[in-house]
């Protein structure tokens, strides 16, 4: 494999990095947004109808989760409350296990793409009609716009 078969898989690697905890663009990534968030101002509601930061959080781990197994040739959809699954009681082990998921998932998703070849990521994605490429694009950009959801949310819970 050369390294120009996988120039494209290397920027959406460095893209993924960057949003959840490098160097981004558009400000804050992800991991270092929710560094000073515990389990209270997760679970906290100060905008009457919004998700908490922790809905958030579950959200963002199952869609890049979901990313992951669509990559890997598994036709993916939510079931139930898979995509805004409740939260557990705010405890610190809870909040916890949730920030240890959301880590994991990127991981496993950045393992996923990292196993690609330029030539992959034109192929389509089981049961969708975009291509890979698409779809690592498209969940970068979902974490981030959620990203500025919990930005917002840790703004409005904190006089």
């Amino acid at each position: 494999m050369t390294a120009t078969g996988r120039r494209e898989v290397t920027r959406l690697l460095d893209q993924l990095e960057r949003a959840y905890a490098g160097d981004a663009w558009h400000g804050t990534p992800v991991r270092a947004m929710l560094e000073d968030v515990d389990a209270r101002l997760a679970s906290a509601r100060p905008v009457a109808g919004a998700h908490t930061i922790w809905e958030l959080v579950d959200h963002i781990a199952w869609w890049l989760g979901a990313a992951t197994r669509r990559l890997g040739g598994e036709v993916v959809q939510p079931t139930g409350g898979e995509d805004w699954p409740a939260s557990p009681a705010p405890t610190f082990a809870a909040w916890a296990a949730t920030l240890q998921a959301l880590t994991g998932a990127h991981e496993r998703l950045a393992a996923a793409v990292g196993r690609l070849r330029d030539e992959d990521l034109d192929g389509p994605v089981p049961g969708k009609s975009y291509t890979k490429y698409v779809l690592v694009h498209g969940v970068l950009q979902h974490e981030l716009y959620h990203a500025g959801q919990i930005g917002l949310l840790k703004r409005a819970a904190r006089p």
